[in-house]
């Protein structure tokens, strides 16, 4: 049996990190350079990056936060990955393959579409062609709406699409997505949980793993999502704010009886 991953999700908007509450409301909290010096010292599996910046607003004027030389997201990108000894996934304001060849080339090992993925979903086909499925994470954010129905919304959760999520799941895995990064807006930043529900509906729909994300607020809640159907546990806001987070999560989903990758050098 392949062993769950843990996986750090930290969130970009206009160069800094910050921290999300049901995609509406962002606090900064930082430098995204240090915090992925963090976590190479940390025994986590993979990193994603999500640059939620608005289009057209990328901004790098706050001087007390900027940082020197790093004006615009790509310039990021490749400080980061300089740094990142583990798979770094990135996403946000990818619209082409060659938006998709450019971050590559810069450091990214898998990239993550959304909203384009849904306007133009021949765009997961071509990219899986081009770069391999496994380089393609497909990010699904959805949302509970009238008789408490699951549906997917796009453009940072302010579209509806009318179609449910394990719907636009079996597609976007017909159409060569590798993996499948789920996301809730309800549970976004709340610290209450996964969406259990949700989790299960897409799990249960396709063969391709689902990270699980959004409403981690204690380390007991990575093994709910995994025994939801999920293959990885991922989290942002918690990162952040709880000491020894790496060790601490993996500990709590080995006592729920789930197999996880450890630090060969700690032995944790």
């Amino acid at each position: 049996m392949l062993k769950k991953r843990l996986i750090p999700v930290l969130l970009l908007q206009n160069g800094l990190l910050v921290r999300s509450e049901l995609f509406k409301i962002h606090q900064i909290i930082g430098n995204p350079i240090i915090e992925v010096q963090r976590f190479n010292e940390w025994n986590v599996d993979e990193l994603i990056y999500l640059d939620i910046t608005c289009e057209g607003a990328y901004d790098l004027r706050r001087e007390d936060h900027k940082i020197k030389n790093l004006s615009e997201p790509l310039a990021i990108l490749n400080a980061v990955s300089e740094t990142c000894f583990m798979p770094l996934t990135w996403g946000g304001r990818i619209r082409t393959l060659e938006d998709m060849r450019v971050r590559f080339a810069n450091g990214a090992d898998k990239i993550a579409i959304n909203t384009i993925a849904f306007d133009r979903p021949s765009i997961i086909t071509e990219a899986a062609r081009a770069f391999g499925s496994q380089a393609v994470v497909v990010s699904m954010d959805a949302k509970r709406v009238q008789d408490n129905r699951l549906e997917i919304y796009v453009a940072g959760g302010r579209r509806a699409t009318g179609l449910r999520p394990s719907e636009w799941a079996r597609q976007v895995e017909s159409f060569g997505a590798g993996e499948i990064l789920l996301q809730s807006i309800d549970h976004d930043g709340t610290g209450e949980g996964y969406d259990v529900d949700l989790i299960a509906e897409v799990a249960s729909s396709v063969r391709i793993p689902v990270i699980a994300c959004s409403g981690v607020g204690q380390f007991e809640h990575y093994a709910d999502g995994i025994h939801a159907g999920a293959s990885a546990a991922a989290a942002a806001n918690i990162w952040h704010f709880k000491d020894l987070a790496d060790r601490q999560g993996k500990r709590a989903m080995a006592r729920a009886g789930i197999e996880v990758r450890q630090n060969p050098e700690s032995g944790r």
